[in-house]
């Protein structure tokens, strides 16, 4: 199931907003620690391919013809994730595409080692293509390591002013105002500030030209 991720919501409403009128579909998932068992490479790039489709204004008449044969030659079994990276990469291949995936992070290592090497193929054919994703700074290595392209990363995390900025405005909001006063406030935004970097996991944002993979 999608649902909007804070690390990447803004940029898929840019880029929407930029490819309004053109032919060139915008597709995101987003990955969800707690669905983590759930969520295989075939799903994510399934998931992808159902918005491409849609986002054509209808099926490829290629696209068509390669379900009618999988199907056949399966008993009507689901698409298999070579058929739906073989869709994908005809799709890619004949317009600009971008994929935006979030918490890339939260996806376990086996099924991210087989959407590396899916993304890794579809983008070998789409030059075109452009791919967008966010996750913990631990990945970077391993998404250079495993698509083999160069990636232009920014850090993404909240400032102390950020930070003090976010809590005055919720204590602002609170329906008791009697209950604090400066003292306490004080000693609230305090401790916060101090135990933060501790909650805080900062994410990195990678984005990979499909011109670079080699």
């Amino acid at each position: 199931m999608l649902k909007r991720g804070d690390g990447s919501s803004l940029v898929v409403d840019r880029l929407n907003d930029q490819a309004s009128g053109e032919c060139a579909p915008v597709t995101c998932f987003y990955f969800d620690f707690a669905a983590r068992d759930e969520q295989f490479a075939t799903n994510v790039l399934g998931s992808l391919l159902r918005q491409m489709v849609s986002g054509t204004g209808g099926i490829l008449e290629e696209i068509r013809g390669t379900l009618r044969e999988q199907k056949e030659s399966t008993g009507g079994r689901r698409p298999q994730l070579v058929d739906i990276v073989k869709m994908l990469q005809l799709i890619t291949s004949s317009q600009r595409t971008y994929i935006c995936i979030d918490a890339l992070d939260e996806c376990t290592a086996a099924q991210r080692f087989r959407l590396f090497d899916s993304l890794k193929a579809i983008l070998e054919k789409s030059p075109s293509a452009r791919l967008f994703v966010t996750g913990r700074p631990h990945i970077r290595d391993e998404i250079e390591t495993r698509l083999h392209g160069r990636v232009a990363s920014v850090s993404v995390g909240p400032t102390s002013d950020d930070i003090t900025s976010f809590l005055r405005a919720r204590l602002s909001g609170d329906e008791t105002p009697d209950a604090m006063d400066a003292n306490l406030e004080a000693e609230i935004l305090k401790k916060i500030q101090e135990n933060i970097a501790e909650m805080w996991v900062e994410k990195i944002m990678l984005i990979i030209p499909s011109h670079t993979i080699r």
